[in-house]
Parts: structure tokens; C-alpha cells; sequence
């Protein structure tokens, strides 16, 4: 399922206006079925200015049919009478979606590569970009060598899981992988938790909470090395551009989940610096981040050596941005110590 602006747009500043004083909709007389459902909230969406209106009208009335999307209900069950509380219900999510809930937290769930996740405010809800990175470090992992011929079993560590995402995915696809997921919010390591559960690789997933932006806390990190991969979505965006966020954001997720500073490099450089102390000899360290990051992730590498860490390759998203870093590091593992996570960068040229 995806749902372009709610998932991964950036709204004008504009586009903050006072919806909370919008009231309910009227009680709906004399639509009884799906699909006259649809048109009428489509066009109630459209009226109040709500984004992607039909996508969210139709994934509200599938959801209450019990089902995912609305193409995949049968053509009778679109035109036949619904119940009382079906209609009830209905009403109720929509007036939900009226407020710009995002319709991930309407249903109470999304998919991510195929895997249905629990999503729950302010939890950060995963966006296609990506379901594009976790594609690339699976593509990347197919390619690196086994040691003993054990195919499938890296040891993965995921920092900022939000509700798992990134390592829950890897692992249904890795059977034999092990993974670490962390985050500083205590809300996101219950969610990730409940879905590891969800999806029975709970017994393969260790998940606590860890602010990795603290250096004193690194080093209950430490025994859990070394990794094979190291992957993170982590706050990228620069303050300019929390400024822009649309109401669904900024009245429901969790904004520390996007917030990356002044530059949008503030916890990017936390994961570059610990990288060395958790990464084993060539294992991969994978980002997310904004198409302003590239130039400025190499430039902060080449200025530190010592690090033992190259940046190998740019992957651009499906609008052609560049958006995700592949790092590999190089050299026997370092020990611990404090290492200068200064953002204040100058970019370099991007890797074709």
C-alpha cells in the first residue's frame, strides 16, 4: 500500500490551517453502498482540502469491508447494502481523516514490502523511499561473500527502528540473519516490538532503547559487534525544511524522528562516528538520506581517515534523487574513544 503525499511530501507552510475546528460531517442519508461511499467522501476530501481524498476514502471503505484496498473487493460486495455499523464506522474514520490523521494511523496499520505493520502514533510511519533502501542492501547482501557457505545469516543492526520496519523486513527475507534494533523513543521500541511478535521474529530480534546521539551510551553497544550491516533511516531533514511539513506530520508524528538540525547532519555524523566501533572488516553501513547529504557525508569521511570508512556508492530514489549511501569500512576495528562529530561540512562532489 502506498499513499504518495501523506507518505513522503512536504507540505507547504501554508497548508497549516486551523483544521482542527472543522465539525464532523453530517450523518449520511440514503448512500448505502461502497462504492457511492467513496464518491461521497472523496468529494467531502476534496471540499476540506485534504490530500490524496480518493486514495483515502477508498483504503477507509476497504478497510471497514475487511479489506486492504479497495480494487481488491468484489464487484458485488462495492454495490450491495452496507450495515448500519459498517456506515458508523465509516463516518467515524473519515471524520478521523477530516482532522489529517494520516490514514496510516486510521487503520491501524501498513504495508511495508509486503509485510502488514501495526502503526501507531506519533510513531514514524515508514515511507516507500524506504522500502527502496532495504531493496538495495538486499541486492548488496546477495553479492557479499559467506563465510563456512552459510548463506543469509548476516548480523544486522538497526539504528532509529521506529515501528521495525527496516530490520523486520530484512530479517522475513534473511532467515538465517540476526538483527539489533534501537531507538531513544519509548513508544517506537514497544511498536517495533509488537511487531516483531506480529510477524513471529521476535526470537531473532533484539530491540532496546538507545539514544545514539550520546556517547556515553555506546558502550553497551559495543558487545553486541561486529556487525555485518548496519542500516538507519535517521532524521535528515534541516530545520528549514521542518518548516514545511504538512498538518498530518506535524500534529501527529514524531518530529525528533525527522529533525536533523541545522544542516539535517546532526545524527548522521552520530551513525558515521559509531560505525567503526560496531562494524566488522568490510561490513556495510546503509543511509537514507536527503539528496543534499551525498557531497556532504563524503567530504566528512575524506576529512577523517582514521575512521577507516569509504563511501562506495549513491543510489537515487524513484524521483531520481539521491537519496541513499552505501559505506563500507575498511581496516581492523576500532576501539572505543571520542570522535569529533563536528557537522559543519563542505560538500563534495557526488559519486555517479
Amino acid at each position: 500500500m502506498k499513499l504518495g503525499v501523506l507518505l513522503c511530501g512536504l507540505g507547504r507552510a501554508g497548508a497549516t490551517r486551523a483544521f482542527s475546528s472543522w465539525p464532523p460531517h453530517s450523518p449520511l442519508t440514503g448512500l448505502v453502498s461502497a462504492s457511492e461511499l467513496v464518491g461521497h467522501w472523496t468529494a467531502v476530501f476534496e471540499e476540506r482540502g485534504i490530500p490524496e481524498a480518493r486514495q483515502s476514502s477508498e483504503y477507509i471503505v476497504a478497510h471497514v469491508l475487511g479489506a486492504k484496498t479497495f480494487q481488491s473487493l468484489r464487484p458485488a460486495l462495492r454495490s450491495q447494502p452496507l450495515s448500519p455499523r459498517q456506515l458508523g464506522r465509516i463516518q467515524e474514520l473519515s471524520s478521523q481523516r477530516l482532522q489529517r490523521m494520516p490514514v496510516q494511523y486510521i487503520l491501524r496499520e501498513w504495508d511495508f514490502r509486503g509485510l502488514t505493520l501495526k502503526m501507531a502514533p506519533p510513531v514514524f510511519i515508514p515511507r516507500p523511499e524506504t522500502e527502496e533502501l532495504v531493496t538495495w542492501v538486499l541486492e548488496e547482501e546477495a553479492r557479499r561473500p559467506h563465510a563456512g557457505g552459510v548463506e543469509g545469516s548476516p548480523l544486522i543492526l538497526e539504528v532509529g527502528c521506529g515501528s521495525g520496519a527496516i530490520a523486520l523486513s530484512l530479517l522475513s527475507q534473511l532467515p538465517q540473519s540476526r538483527a539489533v534494533a534501537v531507538d531513544k523513543g519509548e513508544a517506537a521500541i514497544c511498536l517495533a516490538q509488537e511487531n516483531a511478535q506480529r510477524l513471529q521474529v521476535h526470537r531473532r530480534i533484539q530491540i532496546t532503547p538507545v539514544d545514539v546521539t550520546l556517547e556515553r551510551n555506546w558502550a553497551p553497544l559495543l558487545p553486541w559487534g561486529p556487525v555485518d550491516l548496519l542500516v538507519s533511516n535517521p532524521p535528515y531533514l534541516s530545520h528549514q525544511d521542518m518548516g514545511q511539513l504538512a498538518p498530518e506530520i506535524c500534529s501527529y508524528e514524531d518530529l525528533a524522528a525527522l529533525d536533523g538540525g541545522k544542516e539535517g547532519m546532526d545524527v548522521i555524523v552520530h551513525i558515521l562516528a559509531l560505525a567503526p566501533l560496531l562494524l566488522k572488516d568490510s561490513g556495510s553501513l546503509f543511509l537514507e538520506v536527503d539528496p543534499k547529504h551525498p557531497g556532504l557525508v563524503g567530504s566528512w569521511l575524506q576529512s577523517r581517515p582514521g575512521l577507516g570508512l569509504r563511501l562506495v556508492a549513491v543510489r537515487r530514489d524513484f524521483c531520481g534523487r539521491p537519496r541513499f549511501l552505501h559505506i563500507r569500512r575498511s581496516g581492523p576495528q576500532r576501539g572505543g574513544g571520542t570522535v569529533d562529530t563536528s557537522s559543519r561540512l563542505q560538500p563534495a562532489p557526488v559519486p555517479d
